[in-house]
């Protein structure tokens, strides 16, 4: 039977999307510059830095500057629900994380978010303590505050595991769980625990605790989605535990998306049986523009991710991968010579993957 409009859910997910230190800079709050890296004293150290690359960046920009191209994309496809990586504090406070980066948006900013009607993020990553638990506290009221559900990280260790329960217009529901890795750069004392807040770090039973998180809240219909920020910045090849992971919580688990996020470039996409795995979503938003390094990842380039899915089993539908190119901060369409590019490189690391090129710059996954 094919499936009509009304029995489609459309989810747009995002990677890393980081809002802190020099992108802070450029909006109509920002929040004190000092920063306490080897090489950078200040923010504004970033901001020279992509004008250095693609020419002056207009100050005090409205709240949906960064956004660019993709408002009108957004717009266009009616999504049901839109889930990012949130990676940077919404904060102002001033004791730093001891980790040489620390990322912060001061809180008058959150329309950065809500401009883009932004639903849910994940938290569980290496950049939302960087400011201590002061940080990741008020990065939680900030986000509560404006009706942006969250998950991986909170009060303590239950509220760090809770599922973000995300109900859909029109009927059917979202489930987001989200877990943390060592390895992707969070350190091991920023778990959350019975008596501190800190941030959901995967266990050494990953399916079993997802089929726990799940199982009190889970009704017949709902849409399952496991956030990952697992691994390092750089890199196509895929571990063979990641794989390993991403298979048995689909297979086991029941999860229809494994949304994984931590390598600042797009990596493999796979679909398991009737579900979909990305193995790292890249940089959506970032102030790395201008940082030499790398270059051969093309880490300017991000990918909007479009996703259909069957609103009462969550089989998968479509998938359109948009490829945006973040210039003066802010996210222009790619240039067909880009997106051609991207891609290749996404149809060579996602073996057996039937993607194509549109006319329209889409990469296309399927049909």
């Amino acid at each position: 039977m094919v499936a009509t409009k009304g029995d489609i859910l459309r989810l747009f997910l995002a990677g890393d999307v980081m809002t802190g230190r020099g992108i802070d800079q450029i909006l109509r709050h920002p929040g004190d510059p000092r920063l306490y890296e080897s090489w950078a004293t200040s923010a504004e150290d970033y901001v020279r830095l992509a004008e250095g690359r693609s020419g002056p960046i207009p100050r005090g920009v409205k709240d949906d500057y960064l956004w660019g191209d993709l408002l009108t994309e957004l717009d266009r496809r009616r999504c049901d629900l839109r889930i990012i990586n949130l990676e940077t504090a919404i904060t102002t406070a001033a004791t730093p994380a001891p980790k040489g980066i620390n990322y912060r948006m001061n809180p008058a900013n959150i329309g950065v978010l809500t401009a883009a009607r932004i639903n849910a993020c994940s938290l569980a990553n290496n950049h939302v303590m960087d400011w201590g638990v002061a940080g990741l506290l008020e990065t939680l009221d900030t986000l509560g505050g404006v009706g942006i559900a969250c998950a991986g990280a909170g009060r303590d260790a239950r509220a760090a595991g809770a599922v973000a329960v995300l109900p859909v217009q029109g009927g059917g529901r979202v489930l987001l769980v989200a877990f943390g890795t060592t390895d992707s750069g969070i350190p091991p004392d920023w778990a959350a625990s019975q008596m501190q807040p800190g941030v959901n770090l995967l266990p050494s039973d990953p399916v079993a605790a997802v089929r726990g998180a799940f199982a009190q809240l889970r009704q017949p219909g709902d849409i399952l989605i496991v956030s990952l920020h697992w691994g390092g910045n750089w890199g196509h090849d895929v571990p063979v535990w990641q794989r390993k992971l991403a298979h048995a919580l689909i297979e086991e688990g029941g999860v229809n998306v494994v949304f994984g996020h931590s390598s600042h470039h797009p990596r493999a996409i796979e679909l398991v049986g009737g579900g979909v795995v990305f193995y790292g979503c890249g940089d959506l938003i970032s102030d790395y523009e201008g940082i030499e390094g790398h270059e051969a990842y093309r880490p300017d380039l991000g990918l909007a991710i479009f996703l259909d899915l069957d609103r009462h089993g969550g089989q998968v539908h479509g998938l359109d991968l948009v490829p945006f190119e973040r210039r003066q901060f802010r996210l222009q369409r790619a240039v067909p010579e880009d997106a051609a590019w991207l891609a290749q490189t996404l149809a060579t690391q996602s073996a057996g993957l039937d993607l194509r090129l549109t006319s329209e710059g889409v990469i296309r996954v399927g049909g």
